[in-house]
């Protein structure tokens, strides 16, 4: 009886040890890395992005009357499968230009995700759009 105790108690605290590490794992796939191996990139490069904000941007009439320029800092998630999710201002210049970047950031094409270990993992990206008339 002893012998099936003391066999059957370290299986028990192995069993339970994988099932916590399983637990951690779930929850680092759901992890938002800031900085990583390799950053994710728009589809054919930032330069590429910057060409697809100046043709689609549309200039706020309240920024043009106002004379409103600046730079709008938005910050995003790139997902494990490029697509783009918690779009969001991080410094704004108001008179709509903050709308205005949330809106050609979501438009935008899915992006090359981030890599961390070998694998795609969900990343926060800051970037600049600036306004200039």
């Amino acid at each position: 009886m002893k012998k099936i105790l003391l066999t059957l108690v370290p299986l028990l605290i192995i069993l339970t040890a994988k099932a916590q590490l399983t637990d951690s794992a779930r929850i680092s796939n759901d992890k938002v890395f800031v900085s990583v191996e390799h950053v994710p990139e728009y589809s054919g490069g930032i330069s590429q992005f910057y060409k697809f904000l100046a043709k689609n941007l549309r200039y706020p009439a309240a920024a043009r009357e106002n004379n409103t320029q600046g730079r709008v800092i938005v910050t995003m998630v790139v997902e494990k499968d490029g697509s783009l999710s918690q779009v969001k201002v991080a410094r704004g210049i108001g008179d709509g230009c903050d709308e205005e970047a949330v809106r050609l950031v979501k438009l935008s094409a899915p992006w090359k995700p981030g890599v961390q270990n070998g694998r795609a993992v969900r990343v926060q990206y800051t970037l600049p759009v600036t306004f200039e008339l």
